[in-house]
């Protein structure tokens, strides 16, 4: 258990320390957040209903997707894990603490945005609190799922940025978080966003904690949100390498695409 909270508390100063990490995690989305607040209002008044879910959102998408995998394949290719297995860490640990390491930095952000937009903005707070902080728990849990399983799958730092981006980017235009509604998408387009996570995120806080009218079902949503992220959990422990060389791999990487099947299960039932 020491070994554990030691772990954990190197991996969240790391958070802080590094400059890469202080980016992402930190000055990226609150930066991102003040200025969405200045602007988006004023373009968009509606934008306001939702502004705290999805900034909040994109906090989590920063520090998961963007943040979360490259740490773990510089570590895979620089030997890192192969003392950590000599050294008898499992590779549960491995994987769960920078993902819990991240999220505690996200739920840091989260707060501060929750708590500073209504003050700074006239942004509506929360209806439904315990809805509110169930959804941002299970959207992290799948975000964080989602990074981990990039982040062992990635031969390289490059490819990292490429499948982190094959996300963010499509959640970035099609979930709501970047100001336009879920609701205005074309119908092909609509199904194609219910394969985001960011779009159930969205649509929970939407139906669940700020009692606006949802999109579809919100408690699909978050009924979705919590098997993608045991499903991502599961194929990042199921396919992860020590390192580069290691020739006992369990699973081809194509695998990872199994953690789209609650998404692609909801477009049908939603």
């Amino acid at each position: 258990m020491s070994a554990f909270v030691n772990h954990f508390s190197f991996q969240f100063r790391t958070g802080v320390r590094n400059r890469s990490l202080l980016l992402l995690n930190y000055l990226f989305p609150l930066v991102f957040y003040v200025m969405m607040g200045l602007i988006m209002p004023q373009i968009n008044s509606a934008f306001l209903e939702t502004m705290i879910p999805a900034l909040v959102v994109f906090a989590i998408m920063v520090a998961t997707l963007l943040g979360l995998p490259d740490p773990l394949v510089t570590a895979r290719e620089a030997g890192i894990f192969r003392s950590y297995k000599i050294n008898g860490v499992p590779a549960f640990s491995i994987l769960v603490i920078p993902a819990l390491t991240t999220v505690l930095h996200a739920v840091v952000v989260g707060s501060i945005i929750t708590f500073t937009a209504p003050m700074f903005f006239d942004a509506p707070t929360p209806v439904n609190w315990s809805a509110f902080i169930l959804t941002f728990l299970l959207t992290a849990f799948a975000f964080a799922g989602l990074g981990v399983l990039i982040g062992v799958i990635s031969p390289s730092s490059q490819m990292t940025v490429l499948w982190s981006q094959l996300v963010f980017i499509p959640a970035m235009l099609l979930s709501g978080v970047s100001g336009l509604p879920y609701s205005m998408l074309p119908e092909a387009m609509g199904k194609i966003a219910q394969l985001l996570p960011a779009t159930h995120a969205m649509n929970a806080f939407r139906g669940l904690a700020q009692d606006l009218t949802p999109d579809f079902d919100p408690q699909g949503s978050l009924v979705i949100l919590a098997l993608s992220g045991v499903l991502a959990f599961g194929l990042a422990i199921y396919l992860f390498n020590w390192d580069r060389h290691n020739a006992t791999q369990r699973g081809h990487p194509l695998l990872a695409l199994l953690v789209l099947l609650p998404y692609v299960v909801g477009v049908f039932l939603l």
